[in-house]
């Protein structure tokens, strides 16, 4: 006989559910797990990653190499078929001349001047810009980042002429801020920037405004201190892009002495030996190199803050 009490352990068993059990998700790969945890698979795979890091770091640095090893050959060397890898008598007589030859301080200086003069209207323009779609929600706002967002998709060489009509009407020829102005609004910087400035809490926000700031003050002691990533990502992205832009300052910039690196060089290009002209683009390459060590730490940062919300 069956007591009462085991038959109604036994009834609530039968109808408890049981936990379904965890769906293993498996992803078909052109080489399998077992395959690739083998000893060959292994030998494979770190020959295969060996070989490709090796191809494009070549893609990459061969050409710094060859302009630099140009720079010290001579000029029938450089000249000769088939070409040499290396330099049979380096000399670096070619990187003084050049400093002569295509007065590149007064290059160097002008496109500084230019790339640090951009950066700073840049950076008030689209960090306002990119606070104000973000945290203050204008009306209308998703329609206007939209709208800044589809000027990307028309190519610079279509707003070239009515671009520069307009600089022309202004009479800001040979004058900076025809490079700045035009420059300011970008419409990629300011939708980084407000991606980063949307992944900040809104309590820090709020507590500062309890607190009396307004939004200039928020903007000032909240915001920026914590945007130094993006704002690194940014800065480097406006440098480096006034640095080696060559149309627009070709034609706003005619004064031989106003002329950016970029420019002064095509223009003398012609009239010296090609070992010179490699020396003159190693030299105007450093101040690139150094403002990559500069800003390096920030930009994976700033490239990737924001994506991830929680």
């Amino acid at each position: 006989m069956i007591s009462v009490g085991a038959r109604a352990t036994a009834g609530r068993r039968r109808g408890r559910k049981r936990s379904p059990k965890p769906i293993e998700v498996q992803f078909r790969t052109i080489v399998s797990p077992h395959q690739l945890n083998s000893p060959w698979g292994r030998r494979v795979y770190w020959l295969v990653l060996a070989a490709v890091l090796v191809l494009f770091t070549l893609a990459f640095v061969f050409p710094l190499y060859w302009m630099a090893t140009g720079a010290l050959k001579t000029p029938e060397e450089l000249a000769q078929m088939p070409p040499t890898l290396f330099p049979a008598d380096p000399t670096p007589d070619a990187f003084f001349e050049a400093w002569d030859l295509f007065d590149i301080g007064t290059l160097l200086v002008n496109t500084v001047w230019y790339s640090l003069g951009g950066w700073a209207v840049c950076m008030a323009v689209d960090v306002s810009a990119a606070y104000a779609l973000s945290k203050l929600r204008p009306a209308f706002g998703n329609v206007i980042l939209g709208m800044m967002l589809a000027t990307l998709m028309i190519p610079a060489m279509v707003i070239l002429i009515p671009l520069y009509v307009t600089v022309v009407d202004l009479g800001l020829l040979n004058n900076p801020w025809a490079l700045w102005l035009p420059a300011a609004a970008n419409g990629f910087n300011i939708f980084l920037l407000k991606r980063f400035f949307d992944s900040i809490p809104r309590e820090l926000i709020e507590a500062a405004q309890i607190d009396g700031a307004g939004p200039v003050r928020i903007l000032r002691s909240v915001v920026l201190p914590i945007s130094r990533p993006i704002l690194g990502v940014v800065s480097i992205f406006t440098i480096v892009t006034s640095f080696k832009d060559f149309v627009w300052p070709l034609l706003v910039m005619t004064d031989s002495d106003k002329m950016t690196i970029s420019v002064g060089l095509s223009q003398t290009a012609g009239a010296v030996t090609q070992n010179q002209v490699m020396g003159g683009l190693l030299i105007t390459s450093i101040p690139m190199v150094i403002v990559f060590f500069i800003f390096q730490r920030h930009i994976m940062a700033g490239l990737t803050a924001g994506s991830i919300k929680g």
